[in-house]
C-alpha cells in the first residue's frame, strides 16, 4: 500500500486533440480507449493510495482516491466502482478518470480490481465485489471516507457485479452487513435480466445451460431495495437496454424503490462508460447524473 502519482498530463493543444481523436475512435471501435482517456484526463482533485489488498491474490486488490478538496476531519461520501470486461479482463489501473469526475466533486472512489474467468467462474467475482465493498465499510474513515454513505457502482460486467451486491443479501451476509446499509446503486449498462445466455463467452462463465436463475439480479429486488440509477445506451448492441436495464428500472419502480433511468442516444456499450472522462463529456450527461445522484441520497 503506498502513494502513486498520476503519469503526466498531455500539455500540448495538438497532442490532446490527436490524443482525443484517438480515444473516442478507440471506444466507438469497441476497444476499451481507457487508457488513452486517462492521458488526457487531469489528477489534481484526488490524492490516489493504490494496491489496498482486500483478499488474498493479485487480482483482490483495490485502490483509493480521495479528494484534495476534503478538509481534515471531514467525511465525504464514498462509491465503490467495479469495470467491466466480460468478467475476462480489466484493471483498475484504467479507471482513474471515474475517480477524477468523482473526487472533483468531493466523493471518495474505491476502484476495486477482481478475479476474472478462467480463475473463476460465477459467482466467485461476486463474492470478491462483496469483499471489496465490506474492505471499505471496514476502513474507509481512514481515508476520509464516511462509512454511512458508501455507494456502490460499475460498468456492463461490473455493473452486473455491483447489482448482486446490492440486491442479494447472500454476499455481504458473510461479513454481518446487508445491502440496505448501502446508500445507493448505480448501473451503466448493466446485464441484470440475461438468461438464456447466448453469448459463448459468457456461457462458459455462467456455467450455460446450468446457470441458475437466482444469478440475475433483477430476481432479487424487493420493496426494501435501496435507491438506484440506471443508466443505458440506446445503442448497445452488447447489454440490450430493452432486455436489461429497461425491465430493471420497471421492477424497481413498480415495488415503489425509489429508481432514475436514463437512456442516452449518442452513445454505445463502450462510449457510455468513456462519457464520465471530463474530454468526453459532450457524448453524455453520465458524470453529472452520476455524482448528482450521490450527492442527493
Amino acid at each position: 500500500m503506498h502513494n502513486s502519482s498520476r503519469a503526466p498530463i498531455v500539455r500540448t493543444p495538438l497532442a490532446r486533440l490527436y490524443l482525443l481523436v484517438v480515444a473516442v475512435l478507440g471506444l466507438l471501435g469497441g476497444c476499451s480507449g481507457t487508457r488513452i482517456v486517462d492521458a488526457l484526463t487531469p489528477s489534481e482533485s484526488y490524492t490516489e493510495t493504490h494496491d489496498i489488498a482486500y483478499g488474498d491474490g493479485p487480482r483482490r486488490m483495490l485502490d483509493v482516491y480521495r479528494p484534495v478538496s476534503l478538509a481534515p476531519g471531514a467525511k465525504a461520501p464514498v462509491v465503490v466502482f467495479i469495470y467491466g470486461g466480460s468478467w475476462r479482463e480489466g484493471s483498475k489501473t484504467d479507471y482513474r478518470f471515474v475517480a477524477e469526475a468523482l473526487t472533483a466533486r468531493g466523493i471518495v472512489a474505491v476502484i476495486a480490481d477482481y478475479r476474472v474467468y478462467p480463475e473463476v467462474s460465477y459467482p466467485g467475482f461476486v463474492e470478491d465485489t462483496a469483499a471489496a465493498v465490506a474492505w471499505t465499510f471496514r476502513e474507509i474513515d481512514r481515508y476520509g471516507g464516511d462509512p454511512k454513505r458508501i455507494f456502490v457502482a460499475g460498468h456492463s460486467a461490473g455493473a452486473y457485479n455491483a447489482a448482486m451486491v446490492a440486491f442479494d443479501s447472500r454476499w455481504l451476509q458473510p461479513y454481518g452487513l446487508r445491502p440496505e446499509q448501502l446508500r445507493g446503486f448505480v448501473g451503466l449498462a448493466g446485464p441484470y435480466n440475461f438468461l438464456p445466455i447466448v453469448d459463448e463467452d459468457v456461457k462458459e462463465v455462467f456455467h450455460w445451460p446450468g446457470t441458475p436463475p437466482d444469478s440475475q439480479p433483477i430476481n432479487h429486488v424487493s420493496k426494501d431495495s435501496i435507491p438506484s440509477l440506471l443508466i443505458a445506451a440506446r445503442k448497445d448492441t452488447f447489454v440490450y437496454p430493452i432486455k436489461n436495464t429497461e425491465p430493471m428500472a420497471a421492477k424497481l419502480r413498480e415495488l415503489g424503490v425509489d429508481v432514475t433511468m436514463d437512456i442516452h442516444d449518442r452513445v454505445n456499450h463502450i462510449t457510455l462508460v468513456g462519457s464520465i472522462a471530463r474530454p468526453l463529456r459532450f457524448l453524455a450527461p453520465v458524470d453529472r447524473e452520476f455524482t448528482d445522484f450521490v450527492l442527493s441520497h
